[in-house]
């Protein structure tokens, strides 16, 4: 199984009545949670752990991810609030208001961790949960517990606007980098880490810290995978962009699921990792992406449509 562990909540989106009047619509979301249905979508072994709400909102998001196959039996179930995003659209750009304080997802601690079955391969982490606390505690005392024995990926997909501490973050970023096999970032979240400079002395700079394989993306760019062995390039594909919404996610579910197939989700495996088989998997990230962002949301694409 692969574990995504990380946020989940609602994306209130603004919607009109059939009357003409304003509303919202609720949407199941959240950037790690996006990667787990992702993942579940494309037939991959799925599973989900953050701290979920047993209100009405909690039971969207369990019901999403039973729709897609997903795993949520290791998510502890609290009767603390979901956490809720308010989105409002001003020509085409968003702003959000957001309510997270005493939330399931929030309050995960270190306490609420799970003891792991050994169908558990490999652990992805990421998202805004590593930003608040004590559930980004929580997050990095897992991955800092499981390391050793299972593989491990994060993206840390950043927000600059939501991190309030900011050499914190940061340092929680680096060291859960250095314990990662896999980490993933854009060009954007490269450059907003690491400062300027090449993109491929940047990603070389972070195999030296730990990892095994080092992605980033480049949108329209398409994306780039380094190894110890060398540098694999993969276009992106040619789509009409509805939104941009979940493509980072799809593209990490998409990484994982191929590599996954491949048999190469190992940490043997990623050590050794050929140039075939990292290019095979950019290619299922890019593609199962480009679905995403054609249509509107986060909406990933099911293993028929790959």
């Amino acid at each position: 199984m692969i574990l995504s562990c990380g946020e989940a909540l609602i994306d209130m989106l603004p919607r009109t009545t059939a009357e003409g009047e304003d509303a919202f619509a609720p949407y199941p979301g959240g950037a790690v949670f996006n990667t787990a249905i992702a993942l579940g979508r494309m037939s991959a072994p799925a599973g989900f752990f953050s701290g979920l709400s047993s209100d009405l909102f909690g039971d969207l998001l369990q019901l999403a991810l039973a729709e897609a196959g997903v795993d949520a039996s290791h998510a502890v179930v609290s009767d603390r609030p979901t956490t809720l995003a308010f989105v409002k659209l001003v020509g085409g750009q968003a702003s959000y208001a957001f309510y997270d304080e005493n939330t399931a997802g929030r309050m995960l601690n270190p306490d609420d961790l799970p003891r792991l079955p050994d169908d558990v391969a490999a652990l992805f982490f990421g998202g805004i949960s590593l930003v608040a606390e004590p559930c980004g505690s929580a997050y990095e005392a897992l991955m800092t517990r499981e390391a050793k024995a299972r593989v491990t990926m994060i993206d840390p997909n950043i927000r600059p606007g939501f991190v309030t501490d900011e050499a914190a973050y940061r340092a929680r970023i680096h060291r859960m980098m250095a314990l990662a096999d896999i980490v993933k970032l854009s060009d954007e979240d490269l450059h907003w880490l690491l400062g300027g400079g090449e993109i491929g002395a940047l990603a070389r700079g972070l195999l030296t810290k730990g990892p095994s394989v080092v992605c980033v993306t480049e949108g329209a760019k398409g994306a780039r995978g380094f190894t110890q062995g060398g540098e694999v390039r993969v276009p992106a594909a040619r789509v009409e962009v509805a939104d941009t919404v979940g493509a980072g996610d799809t593209f990490n579910a998409g990484l994982l699921a191929s590599l996954h197939r491949a048999g190469a989700l190992t940490r043997v495996g990623l050590e050794a990792l050929d140039d075939r088989i990292l290019t095979d998997a950019l290619h299922l990230g890019v593609r199962a992406a480009a679905i995403t962002v054609s249509r509107a949301g986060a909406n990933p694409p099911w293993a028929h449509e790959l």
